[in-house]
């Protein structure tokens, strides 16, 4: 049973450190303790986990976000999922992806999808680069979630 830190953890269920953390403090994951008190993460939890963020999808290996393997990228913001669904129009298509339980569509040349050779089913990572960032507040409608 190979062990993995939190951090690498983390990263191969695409979500922050800091929440991954708070998963292990809060005992959502199942963890192991080295001599030193430094909690490790078997491959089996986070085949669990993964299987929980996104249960109808089949296991594959995730691909590293390392700046390597994306070329250099700069950009920081990546979010790991997969495509549900790639639609081609003319010179342009649309591309929605599953991000844990969210939904991200994105619009990109048709000669990009032919390219990177998106499929309905494929691992992909969306890559965040913008200088505005918009947010919203939930209209009065909608309960204030407990804190």
């Amino acid at each position: 049973m190979a062990l993995v830190t939190v951090r690498v953890a983390a990263e191969q269920l695409g979500v922050a450190y800091s929440t991954f953390k708070r998963w292990v403090h809060s005992g959502v994951v199942r963890t192991t303790r080295t001599e030193g008190g430094h909690h490790r993460v078997s491959e089996a939890e986070i085949e669990r986990l993964l299987a929980r963020q996104q249960p109808e999808r089949p296991r594959r290996s995730r691909p590293s976000a390392d700046d390597e393997s994306l070329g250099g990228l700069s950009a920081r913001n990546r979010l790991q999922g997969f495509v549900e669904e790639v639609r081609v129009d003319g010179l342009l298509a649309q591309v929605r992806m599953r991000v844990g339980q969210q939904t991200l569509t994105a619009v990109i040349t048709a000669d990009a999808v032919r390219a990177l050779k998106l499929r309905r089913g494929d691992d992909a990572i969306a890559i965040v680069k913008s200088t505005e960032v918009m947010i919203a507040k939930p209209s009065r409608a909608v309960p204030p979630r407990p804190r």
